[in-house]
């Protein structure tokens, strides 16, 4: 704002207005005041637009988790050019005042975040009690997060939100969580005689009897539950698997490996698949943590079946080869293939908001019964619940080996669901209350 620069300004860019005296400028100054001033007049209407188109376009880029700079580098000249193409130059000018920089964008986010905050901390005050949710993971970068989810009263409807997520920058301790949790109930002003539930993945830094998380909150309010997340419990349960079908799934896994883990193979395999014209033109890979990746794997695999032959027919990977050839070794895949297929199934049915052990209390019951089911199918040679397995059988007979890991398999898995869901019973008041809520006795 130096005056040699706002003379060159108003030399440069107003030549018309060089002449004019003091005065004309302080009358325009006073007219932009007392418009600003004016709540009602159309300039405080057209800026008041302008904040509100700028504040739903930082909350569409933040939902989908785009850069912030994608505002002032690809929206906003969008916008421009069609806006210019449809309504003209005229209506261009106003759009051009939608502020999108970087840094707007952060800040909009930030106050979107802090105002949704805000709602949530103030219908907790006024929830009669709440429950929490949490879970702490290491990323890619090494940084222990923990993310904290809360379920509380509405009115009349139960919700359920993100009530924080932070990084851990000390430890993963069940101290470090019971901190954390506990600044932010205390920095909030919250009720810990409102926090009656904890729901955690079972680790022993959550569940400890003598310094675990649920015992250090139970310190705070002895009322307060701890439960075991419900698809945590499936996915535990899912892990049992005998030592010959576990042999099947890691050369199923190795098999992979070698095709993805080179680029080269990667792409061969795929121009493979194209001359082939499959339904598919790359495996999948195997990750532990994501739970839903080995069914998602064994299935591709066993789609995929004849082109992984010709490609190790081509690669002379004879080990592979006449292991993957092998008849056995096809139906066990086909079976693994199967029941994790179906496993994946009721893992995503337990998923969603506001789910209750009470609310998948029929899936697990039909799950369960859905094994039971099969094993007696199995051991009378009905294959038709295995759809894999029975195209990979066909007309043949049932190798007597095969079928006793099947039927192992299918009453290990029932015994494993019954242990980790044992506090689901039927014949309980609550349950039968909850379950039968209209019926009257």
């Amino acid at each position: 704002m130096r005056p040699n620069r706002l003379q060159r300004h108003l030399t440069q860019q107003h030549p018309t207005l060089t002449a004019k005296s003091k005065e004309f400028f302080s009358s325009k100054a006073e007219v932009l005041k007392r418009m600003k001033l004016d709540k009602s007049g159309s300039y405080h209407k057209g800026v008041s637009q302008h904040v509100k188109a700028s504040f739903e376009i930082a909350y569409l880029i933040a939902k989908q988790k785009k850069p912030h700079t994608i505002g002032e580098e690809l929206i906003k000249p969008c916008v421009l050019k069609a806006t210019q193409i449809i309504l003209g130059e005229e209506s261009e000018q106003k759009m051009k005042s939608i502020s999108l920089s970087n840094n707007t964008v952060k800040r909009r986010i930030d106050d979107i975040a802090a105002d949704i905050k805000s709602q949530i901390i103030n219908k907790l005050k006024l929830s009669p009690f709440f429950a929490i949710s949490c879970d702490e993971s290491t990323d890619i970068t090494n940084c222990a997060q923990l993310i904290v989810y809360v379920r509380y009263i509405s009115g009349d409807i139960i919700e359920e939100e993100i009530l924080y997520s932070q990084f851990l920058t000390a430890g993963t301790k069940s101290e470090d969580i019971f901190n954390s949790i506990s600044d932010f109930i205390k920095k909030n002003d919250l009720d810990w005689n409102k926090l009656i539930g904890l729901c955690t993945d079972g680790a022993p830094a959550m569940i400890g009897v003598r310094s675990g998380l649920a015992q250090k909150l139970k310190e705070k309010n002895p009322s307060i539950v701890s439960t075991h997340c419900v698809i945590h419990r499936q996915a535990l349960a899912s892990k049992t698997l005998p030592q010959n079908l576990r042999q099947i799934l890691d050369s199923a896994i190795q098999i992979v490996n070698y095709i993805k883990s080179s680029a080269l193979n990667s792409r061969l395999f795929t121009l493979l698949c194209e001359d082939l014209d499959s339904d598919h033109r790359v495996l999948l890979f195997h990750t532990e943590v994501r739970w839903l990746s080995k069914g998602n794997m064994l299935a591709r695999l066993y789609e995929l079946k004849e082109e992984v032959i010709l490609f190790l027919e081509f690669k002379e990977k004879n080990i592979f080869l006449q292991m993957f050839k092998n008849e056995q070794f096809q139906c066990k895949l086909a079976y693994l293939a199967d029941i994790f297929d179906t496993l994946n199934q009721l893992n995503l049915k337990l998923q969603g908001q506001n789910g209750t052990l009470i609310s998948n209390y029929d899936y697990i019951q039909g799950f369960i019964s859905k094994l039971q089911l099969w094993d007696q199918k199995v051991s009378a040679e009905n294959l038709l619940c295995f759809s894999r397995l029975y195209e990979a059988i066909k007309n043949k007979t049932l190798d007597e080996d095969l079928k006793i890991e099947i039927i192992t398999h299918l009453q290990t898995l029932v015994s494993e669901f019954q242990h980790y869901y044992r506090d689901i019973n039927s014949e309980s008041p609550i349950w039968c209350h909850e379950r039968r809520i209209f019926t009257q006795d």
